[in-house]
């Protein structure tokens, strides 16, 4: 299936196998109807958990996009993590913008207060805005039903990050081969204007080291998927 994709703003053309979306992405999606049919919660959270490279922003909206193409799926709504992060001018007063996507700098409290909003009730949740580089607030109206999570570190073991655990009903988890990921990094920055020298510095800066933690330090999630070196998922 060839598509075209608003993710993050920006016009993505993604082409994803008719084999992989009968046999990963609408089981998954009917799993998660089962998990909804089940919960004694208004709203069914799940968590989406990956290192940066692995393309799920991408295929949280292809989700959403499938579920109103097939009304035998569930109504799901992808909601990023990007929003939590501290401001800009918090993250100067610590010293921390130099490492801005690092687990160091988003505010964990705050994602934790949204969580217990919308998982019983109506709600709004906050964009990150890649223009201003700053959180945008309340820019999302939470309405459906279920809720994808999506960002690099849900799962991470680590006290604070574990105490969101409590508000997640399914975890899935997206691995990848580490050399895959640096070049897909990689060739996003040099698409975005940065030469290969400056691609390859912000690589060994920022990405690089939190693709590696992702990997080594998440927890164990409920479904595993592995991204492939075309960059389709398999179960």
């Amino acid at each position: 299936m060839k598509i075209s994709l608003m993710v993050n703003g920006l016009r993505t053309e993604v082409d994803y196998a008719e084999s992989e979306i009968e046999t990963v992405h609408k089981p998954l999606l009917h799993r998660l109807e089962k998990l909804r049919s089940v919960s004694p919660y208004p709203r069914t959270i799940i968590f989406l958990s990956a290192p940066p490279g692995t393309g799920k922003s991408t295929l949280t909206t292809f989700w959403e996009t499938l579920s109103r193409q097939d009304p035998t799926l569930p109504a799901i709504q992808t909601l990023p993590m990007d929003g939590f992060h501290h401001y800009n001018r918090w993250l100067d007063e610590t010293g921390l913008r130099p490492f801005k996507g690092a687990p160091e700098t988003f505010d964990v409290e705050k994602l934790a207060q949204n969580l217990r909003q919308i998982r019983e009730d109506e709600g709004r949740w906050p964009q990150y805005d890649r223009q201003k580089h700053d959180p945008e607030e309340a820019a999302i109206e939470v309405t459906a039903p279920i809720v994808i999570v999506e960002g690099n570190w849900l799962l991470l073991d680590d006290g604070r990050w574990r105490a969101l655990r409590e508000f997640c009903d399914f975890s899935i988890f997206i691995k990848a081969p580490p050399d895959v990921l640096r070049q897909r990094l990689i060739n996003r920055k040099i698409a975005g204007g940065l030469s290969a020298q400056e691609a390859q510095a912000f690589y060994l800066r920022t990405d690089g080291p939190n693709v590696d933690r992702v990997l080594a330090d998440s927890l164990p999630a409920d479904l595993t998927l592995e991204m492939t070196a075309e960059g389709g998922y398999r179960c």
